[in-house]
């Protein structure tokens, strides 16, 4: 299938010419699965809308090619009393629309992130409040001690105050409730790359901030972003040189891409863990037949469906070995991976359809399952097999496979009984997992992303401990105890870590990050 563009040469030549480009001006033809769902940075807490935004958008703080924490819109930092830290923020630094960006911008965007519509509030949820100490200095001030607070900023992206009032965009575009707004398509930032046009799931292009404060040490001048979702497509895409990158490259298509002479695959271990999470609030579940009881409230059935997953069956059938089968909501390279509890529950049949005949359900019962078909590799076809085990226990799952725009609206508005999720540790510590994931619902981002509720008060208690801890050795014993409660408890059930899969023209050179990010300003086109 050839894909069309919507500008033409001469269109394109002369728009090029306006921004100061030449005729040896480089493009980059990327072709994604999925599309970021908005420019806002603050709407969606996912790694493609991340990944996009991230170009054109900058945090204080980032990470660099070896994914070590980096000053961006910050300078510097460091504590200035347990539950303060200083910011010296970049000076001469414009939004693209040439607006100077200053410490009014950072506490705009705390009050912008912290909103109700806000999907970024565990980002800047243990912050107490931002004093300004100048244009360019600021006090962060946290509810109690917080050594890792750095390392969440690097998800925090910067809007300028101006500009959002101006479009009457003070507010955060709210993917539940379906709300849109001037910074669903528009984008001012500080960013390498700037927002030129947006068609929202046809194509995006974006082209080179001339008057970026950093070094951007890639080549490319112009990036044209193109949602492909269909498999098939996106690898003929690439095959006939009608994209120059694509991700991911799909399991089963990796060989057929690296024996092309022309092409290469770059993989690597993701930070992400796929996960399945089931309502244990409700007194009655949705979109189950099973009438004035919670099947889920019972630890039997959640261990019952763990055990009914052959999990070591979908790594080898669906993800072709592109994933490892893992027993924690969290990789061997995030810091708090305890290996001591690495093994997962056995795959046992029997022993599953033992835990539902004492758990009362001999018969099974009929629930419905809510999985993206645009996020995950294979994530239909994993959903898929886990229904097929789960029919062998006499769980019927009604499965609801869907593009992320209409997925992410249900499940985070918890309109859902049983789902499928990934997440990346971000700031590749455990407590991005406790926190937003294992925690109770509550405020601050608390559990904002624990879907299904799950809650136990120990283990809330012990993750706002690990959060202020500064001794490593009590610190890993609270996280070994946290951790093993939510996994006695079947709080969520672990299916396996991603591996990367990007495809590109060997004449491209692309810094691949574990979280997913690809960033733009370190690519090079080669002659």
């Amino acid at each position: 299938m050839k894909l069309t563009r919507t500008m033409t040469l001469a269109p394109l030549a002369l728009a090029l010419m306006g921004l100061g480009f030449t005729a040896s001006a480089v493009t980059l033809r990327i072709g994604n699965q999925g599309d970021a769902l908005s420019m806002d940075p603050h709407s969606l807490n996912e790694s493609l809308q991340l990944t996009v935004v991230g170009n054109v958008y900058e945090p204080l703080l980032t990470r660099g090619r070896d994914y070590k924490l980096t000053p961006a819109l910050a300078t510097d930092w460091k504590q200035t009393a347990p539950t303060v830290w200083r910011f010296n923020l970049r000076k001469n630094v414009q939004f693209h629309d040439g607006t100077p960006f200053t410490a009014d911008d950072v506490i705009f965007n705390f009050e912008r992130a912290k909103d109700d519509g806000s999907d970024m509030k565990s980002y800047v949820g243990q912050v107490k409040e931002i004093k300004k100490i100048n244009d360019h200095a600021i006090d962060v001030i946290t509810t109690a001690p917080f050594p890792i607070l750095p390392e969440l900023f690097t998800g925090w992206l910067m809007m300028s105050k101006k500009w959002c009032e101006t479009n009457q965009a003070t507010k955060p575009v709210d993917r539940r409730k379906g709300i849109e707004n001037a910074a669903s398509f528009r984008a001012n930032g500080t960013g390498p790359y700037r927002l030129r046009e947006r068609q929202p799931g046809v194509r995006s292009s974006f082209v080179r901030n001339g008057n970026y404060w950093g070094k951007i040490d890639g080549n490319v001048d112009e990036v044209i972003f193109t949602p492909i979702g269909n498999d098939a497509t996106r690898v003929a895409a690439l095959l006939s040189g009608e994209i120059d990158v694509m991700e991911p490259v799909p399991v089963q298509d990796v060989d057929r891409v690296k024996a092309n002479a022309k092409l290469k695959v770059m993989q690597g271990p993701e930070l992400r863990v796929v996960f399945l999470g089931m309502d244990q609030k409700r007194d009655e579940l949705l979109f189950s037949n099973v009438k004035g009881k919670n099947p889920f409230k019972d630890k039997r059935v959640r261990q019952a469906f763990y055990q009914a997953i052959d999990i070591d069956g979908i790594q080898k059938t669906v993800m072709r070995g592109a994933a490892t089968p893992v027993a924690l909501l969290l990789p061997p390279q995030v810091n708090g991976f305890d290996a001591t509890l690495s093994k997962r529950l056995p795959y046992n049949v029997d022993a599953a359809k033992k835990l539902m005949v004492e758990a009362g359900y001999p018969a099974g019962f009929e629930v419905k399952m809510n999985c993206p078909n645009d996020r995950y590799v294979n994530d239909e076809r994993i959903c898929q097999a886990v229904a097929a085990n789960l029919s062998k226990i006499g769980v019927k799952i009604n499965l609801e496979a869907e593009t992320k725009g209409t997925y992410f609206p249900k499940i985070l508005s918890r309109n859902t009984s049983f789902y499928m999720l990934g997440w990346v540790a971000s700031t590749v510590d455990v407590h991005n997992v406790l926190y937003p994931i294992m925690s109770s619902p509550g405020e601050g981002g608390r559990g904002q992303f624990n879907l299904g509720a799950y809650s136990n008060a120990k283990v809330d208690e012990l993750t706002q401990a690990i959060g202020s801890e500064t001794d490593l050795k009590k610190r890993n014993a609270m996280i070994h105890e946290a951790l093993k409660i939510h996994q006695d408890d079947i709080g969520h059930i672990p299916l396996h870590q991603q591996a990367l899969n990007w495809g590109m023209k060997k004449n491209i050179d692309v810094v691949q990050l574990p979280g997913n990010e690809m960033p733009w300003k370190f690519i090079k086109v080669n002659p």
